[in-house]
């Protein structure tokens, strides 16, 4: 048997001596709710490339409405949809800057500055004592650390 097998988290993944659980938990949570803007702001650039292709493929429905004879139709795709803004004076990547330069950023560093304050910049404390806890020791595929 391997001495990794029984041994704990690596440093960087150790509580600070002195760091209650219940802070230990709260930074589990920020760091949980961080993780889940992070999906969100995913599916924010989903939007974005996703509906900069729906414009891209404008073009081709007014070419094709206009070789089919329906130029009122071609017309109305043309000047009222194609390039238009998503919400108010907005295209998508407007959308996506002011979101990543806004509340995206104030949450990274907030989150951040909680753990260099709280935790000596230490991550996912609560996920490590949890697999700390779960984990078979001295079992192949269960070890502390890679």
């Amino acid at each position: 048997m391997n001495d990794q097998n029984h041994s704990g988290p690596d440093a960087a993944h150790t509580r600070p001596e002195g760091l209650s659980d219940k802070t230990v938990e709260a930074l589990g949570k920020l760091s949980e709710a961080l993780e889940t803007v992070e999906r969100a702001r995913g599916r924010l650039y989903d939007l974005h490339q996703l509906i900069g292709h729906a414009d891209l493929m404008l073009d081709d429905a007014v070419d094709l409405l206009r070789a089919a004879g329906h130029d009122e139709e071609a017309e109305r795709v043309e000047t009222e949809l194609l390039g238009r803004n998503v919400i108010a004076g907005r295209w998508t990547f407007q959308i996506v800057e002011d979101f990543d330069d806004g509340y995206y950023t104030v949450f990274k560093d907030l989150e951040r500055d909680a753990r260099d304050k709280l935790a000596q910049g230490r991550r996912h404390l609560f996920e490590a004592e949890m697999k700390e806890q779960r984990r078979t020791h001295g079992r192949a595929g269960h070890e502390a650390t890679p």
